[in-house]
């Protein structure tokens, strides 16, 4: 069996929807993970914000406009009079349900469960629109299965355990559909995987079922070699191995949310990135082999915030870099690049939310530095292959630009540079022009 996982703008109109339908039914069993509709998220954000506030009736504005979407999804999607009944009683439980939160105290549990409303509402829209069209097809709620610790990292064990129990419990089905993004936390409340976590999803089931293969559907072809948003001339890439796609993902290439290649590497699935626009295209595709040696790809990562800790008594000592890193653990900050001298050491978080506590903090081993508004520029590729010169012909071809920290070694698929985020797009657009559109 396969998973596919289509995104937002996938399932952004009635129209699309008829797309996805055409692409999943070829008589080929599957299990269908949906985002939520294009621009809902963001609506159910922004209602969650202001409910926050007790900006009630701002929040009812936003909810009665979404509905109102919704109503005309509805009229335009199904044909049938009973269908149309069915979509718009599942609408009036979910905006029932938005109604009601405005009328208590609005906390962040009520968050997340706002926020959990896009991924049911599309996916009991998309199972009534296969049903009337004469499909097999079975709804199996993620909040069923899905389930993350008490870190908030993917519960494994559990997720496969239950989805195991759920599904050979239900009676064999030619499609099963699903949520992305949502699922339970320890206490069995509703949470979610965060911003673009049905990718996520759907590599956690097809790691849980072993799938033959996970499928990525979006409104892009597959990986480009640099980001089409800021350089021209970019170019899909056929094949990446898991830890060229990784790095890419995790270093700014939108496609792909970060921890995705996770599940599949561990269970030697394939991971295929394809345009729901473009079926016919091939997509990139993302196994254990690579296509060759060299520079494939270049992506950069914004948000990124730089701290430099100066200290003499770092010099000839033991244990400092420890104590360094404990307060970051403390805070639950992830760190994405390091350099050390023999008096400083530098390093790079994207999460500013403790920034104020972790500088206080720091302040006990010596000066401390802060530079914001940053942008961590990854090359990636198989470059251990091509160790002799590689490092010269990327520093050569950023030749001119202000570079932050260097990070080269740590990884045998990836040189990693920081700049100034005003300086991206200009680091982005030399690099394709230098490496990327030089055969040699």
């Amino acid at each position: 069996m396969k998973v596919l996982k289509f995104g937002g703008t996938s399932v952004g109109s009635p129209q699309n929807m008829r797309m996805v339908m055409e692409i999943i039914t070829n008589g080929e069993q599957k299990l269908v993970v949906l985002s939520a509709m294009s621009g809902t998220t963001n609506s159910l954000v922004e209602i969650s914000k202001h409910l926050s506030k007790n900006e009630i009736g701002l929040a009812k504005s936003i909810i009665n406009t979404l509905r109102k979407k919704y109503e005309v999804v509805v009229e335009e999607l199904f044909s049938a009079d009973a269908f149309k009944q069915k979509g718009t009683h599942v609408i009036d439980e979910v905006f029932s349900l938005l109604h009601n939160l405005t009328l208590s105290p609005f906390g962040e549990w009520e968050e997340k469960i706002t926020v959990a409303q896009g991924e049911l509402i599309s996916t009991q829209l998309f199972t009534l629109f296969m049903q009337e069209n004469g499909y097999s097809v079975t709804l199996l709620p993620a909040l069923d299965f899905m389930r993350i610790d008490e870190d908030r990292a993917a519960d494994m064990e559990a997720t496969e355990t239950l989805l195991s129990e759920i599904m050979s419990g239900t009676p064999k089905t030619d499609y099963y559909i699903t949520q992305g993004f949502i699922c339970r936390d320890p206490q069995g409340r509703i949470d979610n995987l965060e911003r673009g976590g049905s990718d996520y999803t759907a590599s956690l089931i097809g790691a849980a079922i072993a799938a033959d293969e996970i499928q990525i559907w979006t409104d892009i072809d597959g990986f480009h070699n640099n980001d089409p948003r800021f350089v021209s001339n970019t170019r899909k890439i056929d094949q990446l191995s898991f830890n060229e796609a990784a790095e890419l993902a995790y270093f700014g290439a939108k496609i792909l949310h970060p921890q995705t290649i996770a599940p599949a590497r561990v269970k030697n699935i394939p991971v295929r990135l394809k345009n729901t626009m473009n079926p016919s295209d091939s997509g990139t595709l993302i196994t254990t082999e690579s296509d060759g040696s060299g520079i494939k790809a270049v992506a950069a990562k914004d948000g990124i915030t730089a701290i430099k800790i100066r200290s003499g008594r770092m010099l000839m000592a033991y244990g400092f870099l420890k104590r360094v890193f404990e307060v970051f653990e403390k805070y639950k900050t992830p760190i994405d690049m390091i350099s050390t001298s023999e008096v400083a050491v530098s390093l790079t978080i994207d999460n500013t939310r403790h920034l104020e506590g972790i500088l206080a903090d720091l302040l006990q081993f010596g000066e401390v530095d802060v530079d914001q508004d940053m942008s961590i520029v990854c090359i990636v590729g198989d470059i251990i292959r091509e160790e002799t010169g590689f490092a010269s012909r990327v520093f050569n071809a950023m030749d001119g630009i202000p570079i932050r920290m260097i990070s080269y070694g740590g990884s045998r698929f990836n040189i990693s540079v920081l700049v100034p985020t005003s300086h991206k797009k200009s680091t982005l657009q030399t690099l394709s022009d230098r490496l990327l559109s030089d055969p040699t």
